[in-house]
């Protein structure tokens, strides 16, 4: 079996076949942050996805394919990976087809010069509040920093290969999207409209539509409301979609004649201003993927961008191109609630990574409660969840320790651990492999996986060489043990611990190290029969929101912290 995925385009689980599949090379655009802010739960839930996408693909577990889905043999893909920083373009009323309200950068900036009069921008943080480029800077820095602790291998490639465009921001494409502009003008695909504005002209691509449901039709009604009234009149379909926009209060603006030539740009009636975010993606994943074929292999973002965003993408890239398609597979991930509820500053259930590491909650059990959940599934994530996945992770961990791995928080034994490719597994492990193998290859059926890994764990009594090598190969895939720990994340992060009075961030006053200090004095003491002060530690730890278990082979420890 080889792996299968639902296409949002045709709405149904096919084949995953590459467009080469001879080289068995992967094209990937996964759509990312807007960097105005810090990204959420939410939007890493995304994120995160795609990085999960991406670990099958390339893993040894993983069989390609040829041009007619048959296995080839050979297993694990080379995956070029690019995720978008989106520096310009967003304004405070997206939900509008042609834009509108105020620039989010500008809003952004207020924000921090409050912060930055508060104190409360991080230590050493310097940023002019008053400077887009600098706003961006600070927010990209912010995510590429959370990625990291969440192990996003898309910014592990841009550090690896700075000089690359593996994170390319919206601002350096600027060129790239001009000359997409000028020739949709020049096709007719486009026009300049009234108010001196660009405007994509959706009944050129009568397949507008495809990817989301919507027709020309129903848009020419208006698309739910979702098109501004006063815009309608200037543009030839109601849904036509901005390309350009000339806005002389815009906080970043460019010349077209800079990049196509003083003749060129006034004879097509371009003026100074700045681009359409979905023309954005179109030319950074052109630029950086499709080569001259025009096309990628997989396209992933959030439901909520399937329309309008990718939609238009898929519009303007074939009217430039003159490709039958953008993306061969279009994969969406659901939306994240928390604890039931749709996130919300004013419900108090928006969370940043910074938060759940403040409140004590550790980088690898957040990254297993976001992925643990099928993609196409809404995913709820609560507290309970996050402890089912602390439980989980301990008992993998004694697994390996059983094996005589010892496989702390940074996972430096992930990278002596033995080969799959050259280990014999067990009837128990291969079971396991072919198990957890079916699963993912069922449209990355997280849950199927996870309960492959832990009947297989069930199981193993005495795992052995065979069982650790399989482990190391599953956990390539899920990502989740070789994450920082606690407090190194926080200390990469600069995150400020929350007060201990804070009954929701109790686990977040004590550090592992004065954790396991005071599990020693407790050892102590009951060794002594001291049998009161080994009760006042254990209360002491509990009031901390750690909870102990004492066994024959020791004492473990849990953090319980609260969301």
């Amino acid at each position: 079996m080889a792996l299968r995925l639902y296409n949002t385009l045709t709405r149904n689980v096919e084949p995953f076949i590459p467009l080469d599949p001879d080289t068995g090379a992967v094209t990937f655009y996964s759509c990312g942050p807007t960097v105005y802010d810090y990204a959420h739960i939410g939007n890493f839930r995304a994120f995160l996805v795609s990085d999960l996408l991406r670990r099958w693909l390339e893993s040894p577990l993983c069989q390609r394919v040829d041009a007619q889905g048959e296995a080839t043999g050979q297993t694990g893909y080379t995956v070029h990976h690019v995720m978008n920083l989106t520096d310009v373009g967003h304004m405070t009323e997206d939900a509008a087809l042609d834009g509108g309200g105020e620039d989010r950068m500008v809003v952004a900036g207020r924000r921090l010069a409050a912060a930055k009069k508060s104190g409360a921008l991080p230590a050493g943080a310097a940023v002019d509040p008053n400077d887009p480029y600098a706003i961006a800077d600070f927010y990209i820095q912010a995510f590429k920093d959370d990625a990291r602790v969440l192990g996003l291998k898309v910014v592990a490639d841009a550090d690896a290969h700075p000089q690359s465009d593996t994170l390319p921001r919206a601002t350096a494409h600027i060129d790239d999207m001009l000359r997409i502009i000028a020739s949709l003008l020049e096709k007719g695909c486009a026009y300049v409209a009234s108010d001196s504005a660009c405007y994509f002209n959706i009944e050129s691509f009568p397949r507008y539509g495809a990817l989301s449901g919507n027709t020309l039709a129903r848009l020419r009604a208006g698309a739910g409301g979702r098109v501004q009234a006063g815009a309608q009149a200037r543009k030839n379909h109601p849904a036509d979609f901005l390309l350009w926009k000339p806005d002389p209060a815009h906080s970043m603006r460019w010349d077209p004649a800079d990049f196509l030539g003083e003749a060129r740009a006034r004879s097509l009636n371009l003026r100074e201003g700045y681009p359409g975010w979905h023309l954005e993606c179109s030319a950074m994943a052109l630029a950086g993927l499709a080569g001259s074929a025009g096309m990628i292999d997989i396209h992933s973002g959030g439901e909520d961008n399937i329309f309008p965003h990718h939609e238009c993408e898929i519009a303007q890239s074939c009217c430039y191109t003159g490709a039958p398609g953008f993306a061969r597979h279009w994969v969406h991930a659901r939306h994240l609630f928390v604890e039931g509820a749709k996130m919300s500053k004013s419900a108090g259930n928006f969370f940043t990574l910074r938060d759940l590491l403040a409140k004590g909650f550790e980088p690898a059990a957040i990254r297993l409660e976001l992925i643990r959940t099928h993609y196409r599934s809404n995913a709820n994530f609560t507290e309970q969840g996050l402890r089912d996945a602390t439980r989980m992770l301990e008992r993998w961990r004694r697994f390996l320790a059983a094996a005589g791995v010892q496989h702390g928080a940074q996972g430096d034994a992930a990278n002596a651990s033995p080969s799959l490719r050259n280990i014999a597994l067990s009837d128990s492990a291969q079971a396991a492999r072919d198990a957890f193998t079916a699963s993912f290859d069922d449209d990355l059926n997280i849950a199927g996986a996870l309960g492959a890994i832990n009947t297989w764990i069930g199981k193993t009594a005495a795992p052995g060489e065979s069982d650790t090598a399989l482990f190391f190969a599953i956990d390539n895939v899920l990502g989740v043990l070789d994450r920082p720990s606690l407090d190194d994340a926080r200390g990469s992060l600069t995150v400020t611990v929350a007060s201990a009075a804070d009954s929701a961030s109790r686990a977040s006053g004590l550090t592992d190290a004065q954790i396991e200090a005071l599990l020693n004095a407790r050892t102590a003491a009951r060794a002594k029969r001291d049998f009161s002060e080994a009760d006042r530690i254990r209360d002491k730890l509990a009031d901390a929101g750690v909870e102990i278990k004492d066994s024959p082979k020791g004492t473990t420890w849990l953090r319980t912290a609260k969301l």
